[in-house]
């Protein structure tokens, strides 16, 4: 008899270790369809977890459950950020309380140019980094500040979302598939501007079907199945693990 493999064992390791943000036992749904089921996990203040699994296994809805965005909406469970009940906040709230969430499609405003999608995202407290700030990492935005923001290439747009996430005071930053579509000088790009996140001390979730790429750039990895969590542990133990990474993630 075949035995399934059982990555489990870390899997709530961390959920019981002091941390930055912390999941404990959420669950949620879409309308009567249960899609995140009983996640617990921890990210430390600096980190950047890499939130993988195939397509399907929950990812983006978990990712959108810790924004606390309308669907889907989390039924149990507790989220904490530095100290405060995210689960009992709205989005909005959340995004005060320091959460910065960029959606895959990338929310980009038609009508207005890059740095008027910059100067929106500051016009209620609390205001992020300044223009300059944003402009001397993403020096492609400063050519194209009168531009119109979506009519900029797909990495440039994805550096736009980045940067208006920036332009609030964020604790943490929440990246829905940020390499989709994208090629791999531009990947290249975007890594090392996380990476000059990260050194600001932004903690930073990042969902990524390119797995590799993303378990290269991040300290720890979450990988889920059939909205659970079967494995959490160091980026470095996937890359290391052929099984693992053949079960749940397909490479």
């Amino acid at each position: 008899m075949n035995v399934k493999p059982d990555f489990s064992k870390n899997a709530n390791q961390a959920a019981t270790a002091p941390a930055f943000l912390s999941i404990w036992d959420m669950h949620a749904y879409y309308g009567e369809s249960y899609i995140v089921q009983g996640v617990s996990f921890n990210v430390h203040e600096g980190e950047i977890l890499a939130l993988l699994g195939r397509n399907g296994a929950g990812k983006t809805s978990t990712l959108r459950a810790i924004a606390r965005l309308a669907d889907p909406e989390v039924k149990r469970g507790e989220i904490w950020l530095d100290h405060q009940p995210l689960h009992t906040m709205s989005s909005y709230q959340a995004s005060q309380a320091g959460l910065g969430l960029v959606p895959e499609d990338r929310r980009i405003i038609a009508g207005l140019t890059v740095e008027e999608n910059l100067k929106l995202a500051q016009i209620a407290p609390p205001v992020g980094w300044s223009l300059d700030r944003v402009y001397e990492l993403f020096p492609r935005l400063r050519e194209r500040r009168t531009q119109e923001g979506v009519t900029l290439s797909g990495g440039e747009q994805q550096m736009l979302a980045i940067a208006r996430a920036l332009c609030r005071d964020i604790k943490v930053l929440l990246l829905d598939e940020p390499y989709e579509g994208l090629a791999p000088v531009i990947v290249d790009e975007i890594e090392k501007t996380l990476r000059i996140i990260k050194d600001q001390g932004i903690t930073t979730i990042l969902v990524e079907q390119n797995a590799v790429r993303a378990l290269q750039l991040a300290d720890r990895a979450v990988i889920l199945d059939t909205g659970g969590i079967v494995f959490d542990g160091t980026a470095a133990e996937v890359l290391e693990n052929k099984e693992l990474r053949e079960e749940y993630l397909a490479i």
